[in-house]
């Protein structure tokens, strides 16, 4: 005879099922199909802008730079469909590894980095494989993260804060300061401001619209002032193995697989982080899978390395915009690449996009890259201090250099701490970080 404990068991089940039924398909549900469709087209419209600041900040071709969002974006849906990490994650260029990737193309060369992009996507196979990355924000602290992009969120403020006073060759005079150059940065602030004031207002319900505002307003202003103009080159995207070029030491192969494994490992815990962010705006509040994420994303660059693309993860501003839009699943995606697959070979539309207004999009997110130190407070001094350190270290020495050398000092202090203040001896420290890094997290499956 069943007790009343036993019925409330079963009718709890019945609940558990009813809940999981009702998330249905990550990839494709017909009753979200028109809000998903009017998501993509507005969040679509947002990552051209975006797309084209990154890929510049990369040393990338543009198109480049738009082709690897939209199979990137093409892979996150199919990867919905059988192994889903995230509901309304948008795939995309992470701002976060531009200077890294510039660093790539300065150190190897473009003509390398596709062998790179694969290296970096057979790495992230075996965290993968393995399912490491639920240990890497245990090896490499949240804050040494948060710090690292920071100090590339500096390298993208001064990198575009020179788009904001760019005046057309034929303006240039002896004097720097002359009144074209001053009109432009007075248009730029102007521009700047406004798109500022616009996402206060809209962050909450429409921030796509400070997007819209600026692109639509620069094109129209671009009509009856002279602007410096973005130009997009037309490259062709070619099908070929991503092998390393004939002139590659044994030297810089060496160099290649250290920037391999720490581009590997940033690309990862970004993911990590975005996809705990993407949990808490989903709305339908759904668990996300960070293996099943990168699973997606290790495709993704696998893929993007044979026609020379770049790295991708699910972006939170995108994402975020994504959600706000009316996405409920990564069907929103797919129109989300088939947007900027338009762009990706209708090159010649971009043209009419001005840079001040480029400016604005980049500035703005490289002051967010910074203002999240802000999170690093709720961590303590000594972690607010280490992040400041580890982003002073990436702008100044670089992002390979100064990320190493903030680990070391990290490890460092850890040590004296416990073997000096805690009497603990140096093997007992050594240990107590394995035991560590074994605990599972249950919030980075």
């Amino acid at each position: 005879m069943a007790t009343r404990s036993d019925d409330e068991s079963i009718v709890s089940q019945q609940k558990s099922v009813e809940v999981v039924k009702k998330e249905g398909s990550a990839a494709f549900q017909s009753q979200y199909f028109f809000r998903d469709t009017a998501a993509g087209l507005i969040t679509g419209a947002m990552a051209i802008p975006l797309t084209i600041g990154i890929a510049i900040m990369s040393n990338y071709p543009i198109k480049v730079g738009l082709a690897t969002v939209a199979f990137a974006s093409l892979i996150g849906w199919i990867n919905a469909w059988f192994r889903p990490g995230n509901f309304i994650g948008s795939p995309g260029i992470a701002a976060g590894l531009a200077p890294v990737l510039a660093m790539g193309v300065a150190a190897f060369g473009i003509q390398n980095m596709a062998f790179c992009i694969c290296l970096t996507a057979v790495m992230q196979a075996i965290i993968w494989k393995f399912n490491w990355q639920r240990y890497l924000l245990v090896a490499v602290p949240v804050y040494l993260v948060e710090g690292l992009l920071a100090g590339v969120g500096l390298k993208i403020l001064l990198k575009f804060s020179e788009f904001t006073y760019e005046i057309p060759a034929e303006m240039v005079t002896e004097d720097f300061w002359n009144e074209a150059r001053i009109q432009m940065a007075a248009i730029s602030a102007a521009g700047l401001g406004v798109f500022l004031f616009l996402f206060s207002k809209f962050k909450d319900t429409q921030p796509a619209v400070p997007y819209f505002a600026i692109i639509i307003g620069g094109v129209v202003l671009a009509q009856f002032i002279s602007v410096p103009m973005i130009s997009v080159e037309d490259v062709e995207l070619q099908l070929k193995l991503p092998l390393p070029s004939e002139d590659t030491t044994v030297l810089m192969l060496a160099y290649m697989v250290f920037f391999c494994a720490m581009l590997a490992i940033v690309d990862v815990i970004e993911q990590v982080m975005s996809n705990a962010a993407i949990e808490k705006i989903d709305p339908l509040k759904r668990k996300t899978n960070s293996n099943n994420s990168l699973l997606a994303i290790l495709i993704a660059n696998l893929g993007s390395s044979f026609f020379g693309g770049m790295t991708n993860l699910d972006g939170l501003a995108k994402s975020t915009t994504n959600k706000l839009a009316g996405a409920m699943t990564k069907f929103s995606v797919l129109i989300i690449g088939t947007v900027v697959c338009f762009f990706t070979f209708n090159t010649h539309y971009l043209d009419y996009l001005p840079k001040f207004a480029l400016a604005a999009i980049m500035l703005f997110t490289g002051y967010k890259m910074i203002a999240g130190l802000v999170h690093v407070t709720h961590y303590g001094p000594y972690a607010l201090i280490l992040a400041l350190l580890t982003a002073g270290l990436v702008y100044k020495v670089g992002i390979f250099e100064g990320l190493l050398i903030a680990m070391v000092v990290h490890g460092f202090v850890h040590y004296l701490v416990y073997t000096k203040h805690e009497n603990m001896p140096g093997k007992s420290v050594v240990k107590r970080y394995f035991d560590n890094l074994k605990k599972d997290n249950s919030n980075l499956q």
